[in-house]
């Protein structure tokens, strides 16, 4: 399979779309928190979303209501 194949796979876009939306979130709430090893992990390692949700609902300091 070459890189022609891949991206007109019908899966392909959709996935690039769920990654980088998963990306982007996280990354904000790691700069948002200060927290400059999650940031450079979360920007290096790709999990296609899986890294990036355990960070936002498990790992990153939930808000808390005043």
């Amino acid at each position: 399979m070459n890189g022609y194949e891949i991206a007109n796979s019908w899966w392909f876009y959709p996935l690039m779309i769920w990654t980088l939306a998963w990306k982007g979130y996280a990354l904000w709430k790691a700069a948002k928190n200060d927290s400059k090893p999650w940031f450079v992990a979360l920007l290096i390692i790709n999990t296609v979303g899986v890294l990036e949700i355990i960070y936002i609902y498990l790992i990153s300091p939930k808000k808390v209501a005043k």
